[in-house]
């Protein structure tokens, strides 16, 4: 290799490291480095993602309860096994459609529209009752 041809197979690599690596670093005006913003999981509330893992860990015991494969219940789902994985991780990253049809997979999907019903919304309901007039008064006909 030329030193050219070196110098651009250098470049590339280390821009691919760069590119590649989980935590982003960025030079401030004072030459320290400083991380950058955090990545998705640690930017959700830990109630959340505790809530994320339970469901992955949860669809994970369902799955293996039904004695369905890996390989099997990713072709179901049209997903890949990685993907899949990332659903019994809780992975936030995952689109809530794989979610859903993992979930009707095993046939647990009717739960998934009651999750925002209004009936399940006591603080909504709360909220509604303190809106609610204190009279009502009737109009006069004239």
């Amino acid at each position: 290799l030329g030193l050219g041809r070196l110098g651009n197979f250098l470049s590339i690599l280390f821009y691919g490291i760069l590119k590649y690596t989980s935590v982003d670093y960025r030079y401030s005006m004072t030459d320290t480095i400083e991380q950058s913003e955090p990545n998705q999981k640690e930017r959700l509330p830990i109630p959340v993602r505790r809530a994320l893992s339970k469901l992955g860990s949860d669809i994970r015991v369902a799955r293996l309860r039904r004695r369905i494969p890996v390989a099997v219940m990713a072709h179901r789902a049209l997903v890949g096994r990685i993907t899949l994985s990332k659903v019994e991780r809780g992975d936030p990253n995952v689109a809530m459609g794989t979610y859903a049809t993992v979930l009707f997979i095993l046939g647990m999907s009717e739960r998934l529209a009651d999750i925002a019903d209004i009936r399940f919304d006591p603080l909504g309901m709360s909220l509604d009752e303190e809106r609610l007039p204190k009279r009502i008064r009737t109009r006069k006909v004239t």
